[in-house]
Formats: structure tokens, sequence, C-alpha cells
């Protein structure tokens, strides 16, 4: 890898900024895909009529957008540049989804209370499992990140 600034193995903090990027919009995508629209158990902002949840998604639909294709350049110029970190990439990847993740089930879904995973049904081990696993996947990412910022430079 080329060196970048003072560090001849990558640039382990670029690479996992791009890629947290990435997995927020890619986390973001499989929970409007998914719970909103397949499943149809909620809309990002429950608390008003349906054409209003549907905007909200619509609006959630660009944001994981715009934020997939930031990630994605950045990632591209990271790799021109010959300055990717592979190990940091995954590391930001699941540190992106998971932070998502549980930003979306704790802020929206219990303090700001924009929505619930779903209606009707007994909720706890729903909010246990969406929670727990973004904790699973934040806890690799965190693994990852060690494990990169650990790395020795390769000999030239």
């Amino acid at each position: 890898m080329a060196a970048v600034g003072n560090d001849p193995r990558g640039d382990t903090r670029r690479t996992m900024i791009a890629t947290a990027l990435i997995g927020i919009g890619l986390m973001a995508a499989v929970d409007e895909i998914v719970f909103h629209q397949l499943l149809g158990w909620h809309h990002f902002y429950d608390l008003s009529t349906p054409a209003i949840g549907l905007l909200t998604d619509g609006l959630l639909h660009a944001f994981e957008l715009l934020v997939i294709v930031a990630g994605f350049f950045m990632f591209a110029a990271l790799r021109a540049q010959r300055a990717l970190v592979p190990t940091a990439a995954w590391a930001g990847l699941f540190l992106g989804a998971g932070g998502f993740q549980l930003l979306d089930g704790i802020g929206n879904h219990k303090i700001l209370r924009l929505h619930q995973i779903r209606y009707g049904v007994e909720i706890l081990p729903y909010d246990l499992a969406w929670n727990l696993a973004a904790l699973v996947m934040i806890a690799l990412g965190l693994l990852l990140a060690r494990r990169a910022a650990r790395r020795r430079p390769r000999p030239a």
C-alpha cells in the first residue's frame, strides 16, 4: 500500500469512515425494504397519517442512498490511492451498520417513539433481537478496528 501521511499501512481512519457510511446506508436500506415495505410493520414516522408515514419512508430512503453513494466515492478514492485498509473497511462496515441499528432501536423506538418495530404483538422479544443484533455488529466492528490498529507495516 502506498503511504498516506505518516502511516505506511494505508489510511485506517478514512477507510473506516467510508465503510461506516456504507454500513449505515445498508442497514437503513435493510430496515426500509424489509420492515417498512415487504413486511409493512411500520413507517419511519407512525404518529401521523399513512401519507406522512410514506413521506418519511421516502426521506429515509433518500438518506440511505446519499450515505451509500458518499461512502462508495470515498471507498473508490482510497482504492485509487492504494490507501484502503481491508480490516478497517470491515470494521467500519460493522460499526456503521450496528450503530445505525442501535440508534434506531434505542433512539427512534424508545426515546423519540417515532415508531416501534411491530405493533399488536409483545414487543420485548423484537426489541431484544433488534438491539442485541446491533450490539453484536458493534462488538465485531470494535474487534476488527482493534485488529486494524495493531497491524504491522509490511516490509518494502
